[in-house]
């Protein structure tokens, strides 16, 4: 019994401090690269709208691989791109028009009935999705982007690894106190 207790506390200590270096990771990295997250080349993105659903669901995160030759995806790729300053779309390449510099992507999005009013030029390219999706991590990534997501996300896990390790401690003293109580009185009978 005492064995499990000490290994479900390590276990709690362990995943604790693997959330706080998580989530230490997510926000600096985050903040470093001025939006989503980079992990081994890849950018992190956030899906906010169903148009690609039933494959990539809304609230989902993706990867996608920036840089390369913009001028070289084919139809049927699945492209992330600017519509305007401030919005990213990820939409499946229905059609290729031109070639070289002069190329232009017919897309759409595989939800949607129709395809995009604009064609996208490769300069508006930012990178190519990688078949890999998690669904419904984007909610929590939005959220810790934020700053108030930022801070309860850095400053809750550490409050509950001070928290458990302030249990901890109490326990061991708590137990060794009780230990003490029995030698005095073991000593008192004999």
């Amino acid at each position: 019994m005492i064995k499990a207790k000490v290994w479900i506390s390590r276990i709690v200590s362990f995943i604790l401090l693997i959330t706080l270096l998580f989530m230490l990771f997510i926000v600096i990295s985050s903040k470093a690269s001025g939006g989503e997250p980079t992990v081994f080349g890849y950018q992190l993105k956030t899906v906010l709208s169903g148009s690609m659903e039933p494959g990539i669901q809304t609230g989902s995160i993706i990867a996608i691989k920036p840089g390369g030759d913009m001028t070289r995806f084919e139809k049927g790729d699945v492209i992330t791109f600017m519509e305007s300053d401030d919005k990213l779309i990820t939409h499946r390449i229905t059609e290729v028009k031109g070639e070289g510099q002069k190329v232009q992507y017919i897309t759409k999005g595989d939800n949607n009935d129709a395809a995009d009013l604009n064609p996208v030029l490769p300069t508006n390219v930012v990178g190519e999705y990688k078949d890999f999706t998690v669904p419904y991590l984007g909610y929590f990534m939005n959220f810790a982007q934020s700053k108030e997501g930022a801070t309860l996300l850095l400053i809750l896990p550490g409050i509950l690894l001070l928290l458990y390790s302030g249990f901890t401690i109490w326990k061991a003293i708590r137990e060794i106190e009780d230990i003490k109580k029995e030698d005095t009185s073991n000593k008192q009978l004999t």
